[in-house]
């Protein structure tokens, strides 16, 4: 059966560059989302509602050979019913799993993935006993809901306590032991329903205030990378996954631990979009439309950068050779992810001495 159709929970700009991406390949997408102005609204058709209306859901399922998403915080509960009607991947045990902090850490030691010695709390007095326990620096995030560092506070002595829980304090919660990392990682991969699985090189990432800042890669360590792969690997088969899968790692003492993973394509591999010669965005439809993967191999030394709450001066970043520019067509406010850049060099010097440029010429706004 061709899988020319897909119906996508979400249109943020991961949705929008899936439907450009979807084009070329014969493949059209829709969407569901609460707004007619969401960025993939303007490159494709839209369903407006809330993302977990029944009725909306089953229509976008009705006018869909296959069922994807942009946005991961929909409920399994949501989806469970549209399996009946269409093809829904990610599978839904995926999306659950990812959800959930601790169900996500299980998940991972099953599978002999590393990960930070952590705790299950509901309360003030658990907090501090799993303090007691796995002792400071700490992190405590909600075990849900949490992305781009909402939801996590950092404890680095017991005077943190009372302010920690005023913040995010009550039930479902996790203490993490921090990990004192000498960078952040991430693996992108895709896998089909036939097993076939494709792997992007690592990249490095640079974070502020818990959101991507930039992306470089290939970031080359062959050792990491195979165990990053191997990782990814092992919960894509575990899931029986299909679609892109995206992992994120601490490097601890020359090792990984994961972190987390995001089941879906991801921000840290917008740069394979020229950076590689198939994306993220189109080895997802490949998978989810049972099409055969793309070719991940790096066309050279690429650096990505996020637009945080400000636009940039585009044409004095388009004066920099090699770099291409996404503009999401959002409205600006503090800590909103309004579009992104890449530069793609043949060497790393030059890609590092254009990286250097740009970042002069851009500003981030944090959320206050």
């Amino acid at each position: 059966m061709k899988l020319s159709r897909v119906g996508i929970v979400g249109a943020g700009q991961l949705g929008r560059m899936l439907a450009l991406a979807g084009y070329p390949l014969g493949i059209n997408c829709v969407f569901l989302d609460r707004s007619a102005a969401a960025p993939a609204a303007q490159v494709a058709p839209i369903l407006t509602g809330d993302l977990e209306d029944p009725a909306q859901l089953a229509a976008l399922a009705a006018c869909s050979d296959v069922l994807t998403f942009d946005w991961e915080n929909i409920s399994g509960k949501a989806l469970a019913p549209l399996e009946k009607l269409t093809k829904v991947r990610p599978p839904r045990a995926a999306l659950e799993v990812s959800q959930d902090r601790i169900a996500e850490k299980a998940l991972f030691s099953k599978l002999r993935i590393p990960v930070a010695a952590h705790a299950a709390l509901d309360s003030k007095e658990q907090l501090i006993g799993a303090i007691h326990k796995l002792g400071l620096p700490g992190v405590l995030k909600t075990r849900r809901l949490g992305y781009d560092g909402k939801g996590q506070f950092v404890l680095r002595d017991r005077t943190q306590i009372d302010k920690a829980w005023a913040a995010i304090g009550g039930p479902g919660l996790i203490y993490e032991k921090f990990q004192e990392f000498s960078r952040e990682v991430s693996i992108v991969g895709a896998r089909s329903a036939a097993g076939q699985t494709v792997f992007y090189p690592l990249s490095a990432n640079s974070h502020g205030g818990g959101i991507l800042l930039y992306s470089l890669a290939p970031f080359a360590n062959p050792g990491l990378e195979r165990s990053a792969r191997t990782y990814l690997k092992r919960v894509m088969n575990a899931l029986a996954y299909v679609g892109v899968l995206t992992m994120e790692f601490f490097v601890v003492k020359g090792r990984l631990v994961a972190n987390e993973m995001a089941p879906r394509v991801h921000n840290s591999g917008h740069w394979t979009i020229e950076g590689c010669v198939t994306s993220q965005f189109e080895n997802h439809l490949r998978a989810i439309c049972d099409l055969p993967l793309g070719s991940t191999r790096a066309l050279g030394h690429t650096a990505m950068i996020n637009f945080l709450g400000k636009m940039p001066d585009r044409e004095r970043l388009l004066a920099i050779d090699g770099l291409a520019f996404h503009d999401y067509g959002k409205e600006p406010r503090p800590g909103r992810k309004l579009g992104h850049c890449t530069i793609l060099k043949s060497r790393v010097m030059e890609r590092n001495l254009a990286l250097a440029d740009a970042l002069k010429l851009i500003q981030w706004r944090p959320i206050p």
